[in-house]
């Protein structure tokens, strides 16, 4: 794996041995949530109360992007531990950057009290990202060829071939309230804003010696947008206001290290286009099925998420439709299909198309628990397996990309054309791509998780046959 991922992981893990805590007093809020379910007492020992807090920091490495510095941190505030190990509020911070102009500036702010009887979620994000990955539409409809981002290989293009430059701000809140029993409506307003371009040659080679600077080359987003796959309009981005409103059923015992109970989702969410992209109005419905089965006490939990996301009116512009809509946002950033947050072990990107659907299955065991102060630990692993399915691909017209080919890139020579697409829908556009691992989950207070997992697909056209690792906060679902 790279520099970055193990210098991360290596750092996160000495880090999370320690938190500070200060002991709180009683917020005065009610709890009007319905009744639960009888639960076994805690031992006094094991109930956290007043506000508790993990800090680590984010430091890692890449050849491309530098030297990421910046911190996070979760505050939890747990009152008098009454519902422990549900917090009150719960406040995440994380800043961190690169030498090369990449990184995330986050606040995400999560309660269940700000108002009584509704659940309230607040996330602002500034995501610059000067390396993201763009593998094509369709999934297998489009090949790839991993040896064109292989310095080493001999069929070497550049390392930042498959790579745009984009940058994203997303303001984000969403509110829920109770109908009866275990169901919910939901509603949210957001804003999207994508700055899409190619790759910054010249701020990626800054610095860098002769031999390790990157040729200036047309990657696959140029040729993408030359050859016309790319409308114009949506090249450069645009201003993406949203409306959202659905349905949800949950009765899990808890939102993290969740044991046992459902939780299903239904949404539509409505985008409008500004900018350059002004016709870009479209409607998109997710659906969500989440089961939590336990299996042996609270030693092994079987669970599994099946989702879908459907582009049921207008275009929305690709970028728009490879970010995975969700209720309420936990990770940085959720794009589908491929990589941490759905199809691990699957290149980031990799599968691009209007709807898609996806399924996650895992066993979750708890390996040991241990205290380090006033805070408690468990140490869990999660063999999985994931696989993502396009549903409603891109319309891919040979004749009229060549013409576009003619018109706005002739020195392509067009027999070269099958090395990029394969012109046969039915025999490559809806072949489902699989992959497995292991996940290594470290966990504060029920509630605070450091996940490492380590994926690879079953397909080498996905990511030639090798493994990714992955390091994030909290469970992938």
């Amino acid at each position: 794996m790279t520099k970055k991922t193990t210098l991360f992981l290596i750092i996160a893990l000495l880090a999370s041995s320690f938190s500070a805590y200060a002991n709180g007093v009683d917020d005065g809020i009610s709890n009007d949530k319905k009744p639960k379910k009888e639960k076994p007492k805690k031992e006094k020992s094991e109930v956290r109360t007043g506000w508790t807090f993990g800090i680590l920091p984010s430091i890692a490495y890449d050849a491309d992007k530098g030297f990421q510095y910046g911190v996070l941190s979760n505050v939890y505030y747990f009152g008098d531990g009454s519902t422990y190990p549900e917090y009150l509020h719960s406040l995440y911070f994380e800043a961190a950057y690169t030498t090369k102009r990449s990184g995330l500036f986050r606040f995400n702010y999560d309660s269940k009290y700000l108002l009584p009887g509704h659940r309230v979620k607040f996330d602002i994000s500034y995501l610059p990202d000067a390396l993201c990955d763009f593998y094509g539409y369709n999934g297998y409809q489009t090949v790839y060829n991993g040896g064109w981002a292989k310095k080493k290989s001999e069929d070497y293009i550049s390392r930042a071939f498959y790579k745009s430059q984009r940058d994203l701000l997303r303001i984000a809140g969403d509110i829920n309230g109770n109908i009866g029993g275990d169901w919910y409506w939901n509603a949210g307003l957001g804003l999207l804003w994508y700055k899409i371009a190619p790759v910054n040659i010249d701020m990626i080679n800054k610095g860098k010696k002769p031999e390790n600077m990157l040729p200036y080359v047309d990657g696959l987003y140029d040729k993408y947008v030359k050859w016309g796959i790319i409308p114009a309009a949506e090249a450069n981005g645009g201003w993406h206001p949203y409306l959202r409103g659905g349905l949800s059923f949950d009765n899990r015992d808890r939102l993290q290290n969740t044991k046992k109970g459902m939780n299903a989702d239904f949404f539509l969410t409505y985008y409008a286009g500004f900018g350059e992209d002004k016709g870009a109005n479209s409607l998109i419905f997710n659906a969500s099925f989440r089961h939590f089965v336990p299996v042996y006490q609270d030693k092994i939990t079987f669970a599994y998420r099946l989702a879908a996301q459907l582009n049921v009116a207008g275009d929305a512009p690709f970028y728009i439709n490879n970010y995975y809509n969700n209720l309420f946002i936990q990770r940085v950033l959720y794009e589908g299909l491929g990589g941490g947050n759905t199809n691990r072990g699957v290149l980031r990107n990799r599968i691009s198309a209007k709807s898609y659907a996806f399924a996650n299955v895992e066993f979750r065991f708890q390996i040991c628990k241990f205290d380090i102060g006033k805070e408690h630990f468990f140490i869990g692993l999660n063999p999985f397996v994931d696989m993502g399915l396009v549903l409603h691909p891109y319309r891919l017209d040979q004749n009229e990309i060549i013409a576009n080919i003619q018109q706005n890139d002739p020195e392509f020579n067009l027999d070269e054309l099958s090395n990029y697409i394969v012109f046969d829908e039915t025999k490559n556009v809806y072949r489902p791509h699989f992959s497995g691992g292991l996940g290594l989950k470290l966990m504060m207070n029920d509630n605070f998780v450091l996940s490492v997992d380590w994926a690879v697909p079953f397909d080498k056209r996905d990511n030639d046959g090798m493994a990714n690792i992955y390091v994030k906060m909290g469970y992938m679902f």
